[in-house]
C-alpha cells in the first residue's frame, strides 16, 4: 500500500515542521536551552530541526509536542503566518505526508487548516515495525481513537495491551506512554481521530 504520486509529495514537509517548531517555541517564550530541557531533545538537534537540516523521528516530534503543550498533529500544520485565512477544505493533493525516518511509517494529515477541535490522520504502518511515544498529560485534554482499516496492530497504552484487527476501533486519552507495533508480515492502514478539549471547557465541565 502506497500513496499515489501527487504534488504533496514534493512539499517540503521538513521545512513545514521547522517553521512550526520555531513558531511554537517563540510563542511560548522558550529559548533553545529551555525547550531542550523540557523535551529531553538536545539543543543542537532542535536547532537543526528548526533550520530544516534534520528529519526528526516520530519519538523526537512527540517529545517536542509534549514540551510545547500541543498534539503531534500541530507540528504538521501550516504556520499561522502562512495561513491567514485557513480553508475548511483539504484537497487530497494538498494534505501533508510525512514518513518517519526510523520505522518508515507514513502519516497523512487529512484535516483542513481551518480551526477545529477534531483532527484526522491516516497512517500506513510497515510490517514488523514499532514506534513508542512517551506521551504525558498536557494542559489540554486530548482523546484519540484508532480505527483499523487494513491489517492488524498491537497497542500498549499505559499498562494495557490491545490487539486490533480490521474493523476494530480503540479509544484512549493521550496522557500516558503508548507503543504502536505491527506484529504481522503485511502493512497496516488505520485512521486516527483526535479531539482536544480546551482548559476552559474542562473547567466548565468539572
Amino acid at each position: 500500500m502506497e500513496y499515489k504520486s501527487v504534488k504533496l509529495e514534493h512539499m517540503d514537509i521538513t521545512s513545514r515542521i521547522a517553521r512550526r517548531v520555531r513558531e511554537l517555541r517563540d510563542a511560548r517564550g522558550f529559548s533553545l536551552d529551555a525547550l531542550a530541557e523540557r523535551s529531553r531533545v538536545s539543543r543542537s538537534n532542535i536547532s537543526l530541526i528548526e533550520r530544516g537540516e534534520s528529519s526528526p523521528t516520530a519519538t523526537v516530534l512527540d517529545r517536542l509536542a509534549v514540551a510545547l503543550g500541543v498534539n503531534l498533529s500541530s507540528l504538521f500544520e501550516e504556520s499561522t503566518e502562512a495561513a491567514a485565512a485557513p480553508s475548511p477544505m483539504a484537497r487530497a493533493a494538498d494534505q501533508p505526508v510525512w514518513t518517519d525516518p526510523v520505522s518508515g511509517y507514513v502519516r497523512r494529515s487529512l484535516s483542513p487548516a481551518a480551526v477545529s477541535p477534531i483532527q484526522l490522520v491516516e497512517v500506513i504502518f510497515p510490517p514488523g515495525e514499532r514506534v513508542a511515544y512517551e506521551t504525558s498529560a498536557r494542559e489540554s485534554e486530548t482523546h484519540q481513537q484508532v480505527w483499523i482499516i487494513e491489517g492488524a496492530m498491537d497497542l500498549i497504552v499505559g499498562d494495557e495491551h490491545w490487539h486490533l484487527e480490521a474493523g476494530d476501533c480503540l479509544t484512549m486519552r493521550l496522557d500516558c506512554p503508548t507503543l504502536f507495533s505491527n506484529p504481522t508480515s503485511a502493512p497496516a492502514r488505520y485512521l486516527v481521530a483526535l479531539a482536544t478539549l480546551s482548559p476552559t471547557r474542562l473547567r466548565r465541565h468539572a
